[in-house]
C-alpha cells in the first residue's frame, strides 16, 4: 500500500497544523514524523509554498543548540562557502551519497556484530575499515569525475560476509 503524503500547514503565527489528525503539532512532533519515516510536506497555509526544508533546518538548528553538536563550526563554514561556488550543485548529492554509504556501513556493521561466527571484533573492524576506505576513495573519484566532466561509474557496493565468513559481493 502506497503511503499518502501528509500535509502540515504553517500559519503566520508560526503554528503547525497537521491536516491528517486535524490538530496543531509542535516542531518536536514534526521531528518524530521524520524519525518514524513519515512522508510529509510543510506548506504555507496562505500561499501553499513548500516550507519543508526550512522547517527541517529549524529542527536541526534547535538540536545543534543543545547537547553535543553534530555539525562543527568548521563544517558549517565549508558548506556556506559552497553556496555560489561552481560546484554548489554537486555538493548536495555528494553529501547524500556519503551519508548513504555511512548508513549502509552502519547497518552492515550491526549485521556482522550479530553474526560474529569465530571472528574477533578487531579483525572485523579492520576489514570493514579497509572496505570503507575503498568505497570512500571510489566516491571521491566519482565526485571529481563529475566535477571535471568525465563519465562516472557507480561506487562499488561493500562486500558482505555470509555465515561461512567468506566475502560475497
Amino acid at each position: 500500500m502506497a503511503q499518502t503524503l501528509r500535509i502540515i500547514k504553517k500559519y503566520p503565527n508560526r503554528r503547525l497544523y497537521d491536516t491528517e489528525i486535524s490538530s496543531y503539532i509542535t516542531l518536536e512532533e514534526v521531528r518524530q514524523l521524520v524519525l518514524d519515516g513519515e512522508t510529509f510536506e510543510v506548506r504555507d497555509a496562505k500561499s501553499g509554498e513548500d516550507l519543508t526544508r526550512s522547517v527541517l533546518l529549524q529542527i536541526i538548528a534547535e538540536h545543534e543548540e543543545h547537547g553535543q553538536p553534530m555539525l562543527s563550526t568548521q563544517l558549517l563554514s565549508h558548506i556556506i562557502r559552497f553556496y555560489g561556488d561552481s560546484l554548489q550543485g554537486f555538493m548536495g548529492p555528494y553529501l547524500e551519497r556519503s551519508l548513504q554509504v555511512f548508513l549502509d556501513q552502519q547497518q552492515q556493521f550491526r549485521n556482522q556484530l550479530n553474526n560474529l561466527m569465530g571472528q574477533t571484533p578487531w579483525s572485523m573492524l579492520n576489514e570493514m575499515t579497509e572496505r570503507n576506505l575503498d568505497v570512500w576513495k571510489s566516491m571521491q573519484r566519482g565526485f571529481l569525475d563529475v566535477a571535471t566532466g568525465r563519465p562516472t561509474e557507480p561506487p562499488p557496493r561493500p562486500a558482505t560476509q555470509g555465515r561461512t565468513g567468506k566475502k560475497t559481493g
